[in-house]
């Protein structure tokens, strides 16, 4: 079974590419971790109850308020679900205690949201999927495309798309806002430029500067790709020999190993250029 890592940036398209590819004629299934990165913080998971314990005493308006349709303790009892605006601004910026507060969120909402996604994609798996799309924000980040066979960036050519993009969308942040949610996920130029580096077979950019249509076009010329890097048929040889698919998913994870490592050289090489 093919992992396609889907990524990209805040406000490039990546939601409407992941929903073409759950639609005809591709229908494959995605596995979301934004979906299951508010799984993993409902009220009364243990994710909740260590947001809450960390950033509760210094953020007074860190849940919901209570109100006629909000008990205290919330519907359930089991409390109040996150205020995500609120826990937005305390996570997303370039100051340090920012910095500090956003690597402690992630520290306690990846590993779960990995588990999440570990047991998704074995269900997967089981049910003779021949690909799955992990829609991952941060694949990168996280290097969780060490995992997958193909990673698929959806990209802009031009910032200034993506800042219009994300305040028409969201209507409520300010300018300062939405750039520092842009920045806090780094340049979605970059991204594509490392997904290209992996070479062909293994790494497509889909650009998304224009129309629904322009990226429909886009995501057809991605998936001709994938096509001839994974056919039908071979994924079948995999569903049918599980040993087979064990050793195909550990010569592609070393393989993805050497990728970065050449990537991390390169990048420090372009680094002390600058310097």
């Amino acid at each position: 079974m093919l992992l396609i890592g889907l990524t990209g940036s805040i406000a490039t398209g990546k939601s409407t590419v992941s929903s073409l590819l759950s639609s005809p004629p591709y229908n494959l299934p995605i596995i979301d971790a934004d979906l299951l990165a508010r799984k993993v913080v409902e009220p009364g998971t243990p994710g909740y109850n260590a947001i809450v314990s960390y950033f509760g005493p210094t953020t007074p308006d860190l849940l919901l308020p209570a109100g006629p349709d909000l008990p205290e303790n919330g519907a359930d009892g089991k409390g109040r679900p996150l205020n995500r605006p609120a826990l937005g601004r305390r996570v997303f910026g370039d100051d340090e205690t920012v910095k500090r507060d956003r690597a402690k969120l992630n520290s306690i909402v990846h590993p779960a949201v990995r588990r999440e996604m570990f047991w998704a994609v074995v269900r997967a798996y089981v049910r003779g999927e021949r690909a799955v799309v992990l829609d991952v924000p941060l694949l990168f980040e996280s290097r969780l495309d060490r995992f997958c066979g193909m990673v698929c960036v959806v990209a802009v050519r031009d910032p200034e798309v993506q800042m219009r993009r994300l305040r028409a969308r969201d209507a409520h942040l300010s300018e300062e806002d939405a750039r520092n949610r842009v920045r806090s996920q780094g340049d979605v130029r970059d991204k594509a430029r490392r997904c290209e580096r992996r070479g062909r077979g293994m790494g497509v950019v889909v650009w998304n500067d224009g129309g629904r249509e322009e990226l429909a076009a886009e995501v057809r010329r991605a998936w001709e790709e994938v096509e001839r890097a994974s056919p039908r048929w071979w994924s079948w040889v995999l569903v049918a020999c599980p040993p087979a698919a064990v050793a195909v998913s550990v010569w592609g994870f070393w393989q993805n190993v050497r990728i970065n490592k050449r990537w991390a050289a390169e990048e420090e090489e372009r680094t002390k250029a600058k310097l």
